[in-house]
């Protein structure tokens, strides 16, 4: 199976990882062995442009899934990414802050946002397979 989904609507691609679960609100979900990593998807990222900042969350905070995880500012538009997962913020990616391009060049990778140790982690099967958020994209529903 491919490591990834490529989506083509209004001519443009996104990629779409397949080891990791998707909200409807464009953020992913990876479990890692010491909680779950948290970014923006593609679709995301290319939506928002150039991404100039970005407000992290402190390391001990408390999250409910669908609430307000971190603030990404862009040359467009200040938007909110919600968490995925209900937990506990265990590390931020503190390189953003200096480098905020790093959510546009590897939003799947050096991009990421959080990790959060899950209070549950069957939370995460609640989430968007990597194919329905596939589907979301070309229907026009990501995003909404």
């Amino acid at each position: 199976m491919a490591d990834e989904i490529i989506v083509e609507y209004k001519g443009r691609k996104y990629v779409v990882k397949t080891d990791r679960r998707y909200t409807e609100t464009d953020e992913w979900a990876k479990p890692e062995e010491n909680g779950v990593r948290v970014g923006i998807t593609d679709y995301a990222q290319r939506e928002l442009h150039d991404i100039v900042g970005v407000d992290l969350p402190e390391p001990g905070t408390r999250v409910k899934k669908g609430e307000e995880l971190a603030v990404v500012e862009s040359v467009k538009a200040t938007s909110d990414v919600y968490s995925p997962v209900s937990g506990e913020v265990v590390e931020v990616n503190e390189r953003l802050y200096e480098e905020p391009e790093l959510l546009n060049k590897d939003p799947y990778g050096e991009g990421w946002i959080a990790i959060i140790k899950p209070d549950d982690p069957s939370e995460l099967d609640e989430l968007l397979s990597p194919e329905d958020y596939a589907e979301r994209i070309k229907q026009g529903k990501a995003g909404h």
